[in-house]
């Protein structure tokens, strides 16, 4: 089994789509108005229009409804992203904060209220989990 991407469901799909590009730097590759993916090296981040959710089954899933997960990204410099964000994000959960686990992380809220987590791993152990 392979972990290979992440969806989530808005209202407003365009929106959704570029806040993750400025925020990303990634481009969008979209199927149509009502999906698009951005893809990453690791993974991918598919945004989907409710309009989507019957063709799974009707009401299994509902827009700017999480409260339980995070998305997260690894980022070079956790505090230079966290300087290029300012204007783009509106809602800064926190600052950089370097965690016990040694991880430096930015938690911020997408347009929907979904929480992201972009971080830099600072410690040497840290740094190992994530060497590629």
């Amino acid at each position: 089994m392979n972990f290979v991407s992440i969806r989530i469901i808005t209202d407003d799909v365009a929106r959704l789509v570029d806040f993750y590009e400025r925020v990303t730097g990634v481009q969008a590759r979209w199927g149509n108005e009502d999906f698009a993916e951005l893809v990453t090296a690791s993974a991918t981040l598919a945004i989907g229009s409710t309009r989507t959710v019957p063709l799974f089954a009707p009401g299994s899933a509902g827009p700017a409804d999480n409260r339980s997960v995070i998305l997260e990204f690894v980022v070079d410099d956790v505090d230079s992203v966290y300087r290029n964000l300012t204007g783009v994000v509106e809602d800064f959960v926190n600052e950089p904060t370097t965690m016990p686990w040694g991880n430096r992380a930015l938690l911020f809220r997408d347009p929907d209220g979904n929480l992201v987590n972009f971080f830099t791993p600072v410690t040497p152990e840290a740094v190992a989990r994530f060497a590629r």
